[in-house]
Order: structure tokens, then sequence, then C-alpha cells
């Protein structure tokens, strides 16, 4: 298995290659199981790339502004489009930082993908804000992995042995 930057992660599971193996995050790899393999170096990247798209998309957005004006299309078109630009902004920032914590609905990720696509700014922020606590959506996946290391250590402590070598009572 490998992750997007094509550097070979080591599988975390049992030494025999059993058990629940940790779910790979875009630009981490798996390497937020461990903190391993240029972690830090990858969330400074994170956050520098979300922050240096998201300074650029305002620019963007500042020339349709400003294409606005040479219209000539009126203070309400103007405020209107702010307006939009800011909600779905904040909508999209609320909707990716809580898709960290918690898998998203995808039928509510299929019903608000315009919103998002005009609210794209409150998208990078939100990833450039997680990417300075953790890798985006490392707990979430963390708390995953936990529970199923926890439920397949369970289930192999319940098992030991071989059942049909079992001595019996007579």
């Amino acid at each position: 298995m490998s992750d997007e930057s094509g550097t070979q992660d080591i599988p975390t599971g049992s030494p025999e290659g059993g058990g629940p193996r940790p779910e790979s995050i875009r630009f981490f790899g798996t390497t937020w199981v461990n903190h391993d393999n240029g972690y830090a170096l990858r969330r400074v990247g994170a956050a520098t790339g979300s922050l240096a798209a998201a300074v650029a998309s305002c620019l963007i957005l500042r020339f349709a502004y400003e294409g606005l004006q040479i219209a000539d299309t009126g203070s309400f078109v103007t405020v209107l489009v702010i307006a939009m630009f800011a909600i779905c902004s904040a909508l999209a920032f609320r909707n990716t930082w809580d898709g960290f914590g918690r898998r998203p609905d995808p039928d509510r990720q299929a019903s608000l993908r315009g919103l998002l696509a005009i609210g794209f700014v409150g998208s990078l922020l939100a990833f450039f804000f997680r990417s300075l606590i953790e890798a985006p959506g490392e707990k979430l996946h963390r708390e995953e992995y936990e529970a199923a290391r926890r439920e397949h250590e369970q289930r192999g402590a319940r098992r030991t042995g071989n059942p049909s070598k079992k001595k019996r009572r007579r």
C-alpha cells in the first residue's frame, strides 16, 4: 500500500499481517498513525498549500468584484454577490470542519455540492485551520482505527488455541 507521495506505508496490524489497517488520509497516507515519515512536514505543506490557495482564490474573487464595479451593475447586485460568497463560504467552512469529526452523509453532500463549490474559500480555510491542529480527519480516523483494533484484540483473545485439540472431560 502506498500513499499519494509514493512512499511505502508500513502495515500496523498484527505481526502476522492480520487485523485492522489504518485508513489513508489524503496528503498524509498512513503517517498519521505514528506521526512518522515526514508527518510534520506534510502538515506544514498542507497548511501552507491550503492557505496559499485560499489567498489566490480571494484575489480571483476580488477581480470578479472589480468586474462588477466596471460593469456598473448597481449596488444591489454587488451586495447580493458579496453576500452569496460570504454565506456560502461560511456554510462550506462549517460543513468541512464538521466533516473532519464525523463521516458525512453522502446524500447531504450531494445536495450541498453547488453551495460548497461557491463557498470553496471556506473549505480551504477549514482545511488550513485543521492542518494547524492535526492532519485533517485524523481524529475521526484514529477513533475508528482504535475501535477496530480493540474489537480485533477482543475477538482474538476469546479464540485461543486450536478447538479440535481441546481436552474433553469424560
